[in-house]
């Protein structure tokens, strides 16, 4: 009898070993929650992006442990928990949800007081097209490349919901270079302007904006997107809400909508998609020669963004009289990583001359690079979807 039960009891302590992850662990898994790791230790120590890097850095974490298949708690087991919370990544709900935050939030009055910077806007998203064309000459499919492309446009939610529709296998690495990029904006973007300007560049102070009025405010984002909408339809879902939150905001008659979008909302599925996202990043899905490629693409695709930013404002300046020249170091600000390309403008601004404040001119650029590239995501999805 006892030598059955003893049997027994260690036919149930092997059994149990085999649904350890210590059983299960592969030297990939350990990679990845060191990467993990990683993220939440820049995210503390550097200040860089934590509300996205701390969820995303966990999620690695929690997407690695290793289990014995078939317990249905996988972020790629269907109906597990974390799956049915990834589906807000996976279908696109969470993105649209962002923009709604993000309109509620964003005061449009630096691009409102002076519309040329659109412009600026603009042509920060070749980086975009550019990574396009360089991500189809590295073997990536049409639909893929407009993906990774995305990435150049430094927006988190517009590059998960655009590979969402066009690239759900590279949805995690596509996601994860995407705000890896944003967190380091300030260590990528600076020296491309320093490199692109001169001295006498950087010195250049540009006119106060004018007033903006409270009717010009609640206006804007009905204009803008009914504009945005007509051209590109396909990108609704990003637009809509982007616009909806701003008139929430501006109306004056919607506050406690508009601080619950910019509020609580956000926080929650910022949280979210950052812990889902990272959860995705599998060692086996994401540990890939592609995700490399993905991650040089990404970078390059920033550059082209910020370095057209800049040049396209020093092109502008030789068609503007003086005392309305644009200041350059507002350029690398077209990119949509709000507001953090803008504080990198008006720093890089002030190490030359501590009384040219650029933040409120490199405002409108940034908050025209959100809507170029909503409307970028939505170009792609219509060509490619």
């Amino acid at each position: 009898m006892g030598t059955i039960l003893a049997s027994q009891i260690t036919e149930s302590l092997r059994q149990f070993w085999y649904f350890t992850g210590f059983y299960n662990c592969e030297w990939p898994n350990l990679v990845m929650i060191l990467i993990g790791i990683a993220f939440i230790t820049i995210a503390i120590k550097k200040g860089w992006e934590p509300l996205l890097l701390v969820p995303i850095g966990f999620g690695m974490i929690i997407g690695n442990i290793p289990m014995f298949p078939g317990l249905n708690i996988g972020i790629y087991e269907n109906g597990s928990v974390l799956n049915t919370l990834y589906q807000g990544v996976r279908q696109g709900w969470y993105p649209p949800l962002i923009f709604l935050g993000i309109g509620a939030m964003t005061d449009f009055s630096a691009l409102i007081s002076q519309p040329r910077l659109i412009l600026i806007g603009a042509a920060a998203q070749m980086g975009i097209f550019g990574a396009y064309l360089l991500a189809t000459l590295f073997g990536f499919a049409p639909n893929e490349a407009g993906a990774i492309g995305i990435i150049g446009g430094a927006d988190g939610p517009t590059a998960i919901f655009l590979s969402s529709k066009l690239a759900p296998d590279l949805m995690g690495a596509i996601a994860v270079s995407a705000y890896s990029y944003m967190a380091l904006v300030p260590v990528i973007q600076r020296p491309i302007m320093l490199a692109l300007t001169s001295k006498k560049e950087r010195l250049i102070r540009m006119p106060k904006p004018r007033p903006v009025s409270q009717k010009e405010k609640t206006i804007f984002p009905i204009i803008g997107f009914l504009t945005t909408a007509f051209i590109v339809p396909s990108g609704l879902p990003l637009l809509g809400m982007l616009f909806f939150g701003n008139l929430l905001k501006e109306s004056g008659v919607t506050r406690r909508l508009a601080e619950t979008a910019r509020g609580p909302l956000i926080d929650v599925v910022t949280t979210l998609i950052g812990l889902t996202v990272g959860a995705s990043t599998q060692a086996d899905k994401f540990l890939t020669g592609q995700s490399v490629k993905i991650f040089a693409l990404g970078l390059i695709s920033f550059v082209i963004a910020t370095a057209c930013g800049v040049l396209f404002v020093k092109i502008f300046n030789l068609f503007l009289r003086e005392g309305h020249k644009i200041n350059p170091l507002i350029g690398n600000a077209g990119v949509s990583a709000v507001p953090d390309s803008a504080r990198v403008s008006e720093l890089v601004g002030r190490e030359f001359d501590p009384d040219n404040h650029l933040l409120m001119h490199a405002m409108g650029p940034n908050v025209a690079g959100v809507i170029g590239s909503a409307v970028a995501a939505g170009i792609l999805l219509g060509f490619l979807g």
